[in-house]
């Protein structure tokens, strides 16, 4: 399902004629026909077009804003994890002070103070991003930490960031990964609930928040317009899920 959507977001220039910021008011709420699969907006843009060049703009814009999180987050869950005492003590202090913020709240916030874009997005989820991950991360590691292997590792003099980057991240990473699928599918809400309140990514890029902002106007008349980027936000998050199942899966056979 997830390989679908990526390819059609690759190949989406050479299979749609159109391009999906051009306008044609001779040609707007036109219902899914032959010559427009998905029919067309308010502004007589294709709405098979807009819905995968927005794929391309929001899962982009996921993955990125994964990558300083997701990175920070398993090597700090390592650090709390395995050397204990007052590193856990910080990191946990760190972590547990950041989530008692709503996550909207904050994001709001930034976004605000940095102005609507993708800048928000970025600034907003390298603050709080990283503590899913450092959270189950340091509970792995502090397991690990107990076991003969890392004890063997120590008795024979390696230092503990050598110990840490070496022996146990590739223990931890798997059950990481399987965490970072899920928090994928948080970070999508939020980029697509930015874009619907008006502070996401900024017109006419096309953004299924946006989308569905823009189309609950002709909610009677024209519900495609709202209800094909909101399912495509479900099929994504569905898809998703089940990679995330999928690897869990695999690793827990292995």
């Amino acid at each position: 399902m997830f390989a679908v959507l990526i390819i059609l977001a690759v190949i989406i220039p050479w299979i749609s004629p159109y391009d999906p910021l051009e306008q044609n008011l001779s040609s707007f709420l036109q219902p899914p026909s032959a010559e427009h699969w998905l029919g067309t907006d308010q502004l007589g843009r294709d709405l098979f077009t807009r819905l995968i060049y927005a794929a391309r703009t929001d899962l982009s814009i996921m993955v990125l804003a994964e990558i300083v999180p997701f990175c920070m987050g398993v090597f700090l869950g390592m650090l709390a994890g395995y050397y204990g005492k007052w590193m856990d003590k910080v990191i946990s202090l760190v972590t547990d002070t950041l989530i008692a913020f709503p996550f909207y709240l904050i994001v709001i916030i930034v976004a605000f103070a940095s102005g609507a874009g993708e800048r928000g997005i970025y600034i907003t989820f390298m603050l709080v991003g990283w503590i899913v991950f450092a959270r189950v991360v340091r509970g792995l590691s502090a397991s690990y930490r107990k076991q003969e292997w890392i004890a063997s590792a120590q008795a024979l003099g390696l230092p503990g960031i050598r110990i840490i980057l070496r022996h146990l991240l590739p223990n931890v990473l798997p059950q990481a990964i399987v965490v970072l699928m899920t928090d994928m599918v948080g970070l999508l809400v939020a980029i697509v609930t930015l874009g619907y309140l008006g502070i996401g990514i900024a017109p006419p890029t096309p953004d299924w928040g946006t989308m569905i902002s823009d189309g609950q106007s002709f909610i009677t008349t024209a519900w495609w317009l709202s209800a094909v980027p909101g399912f495509a936000v479900v099929y994504t998050g569905i898809a998703l899920s089940l990679v995330g199942d999928g690897l869990a899966d695999v690793w827990r056979k292995k």
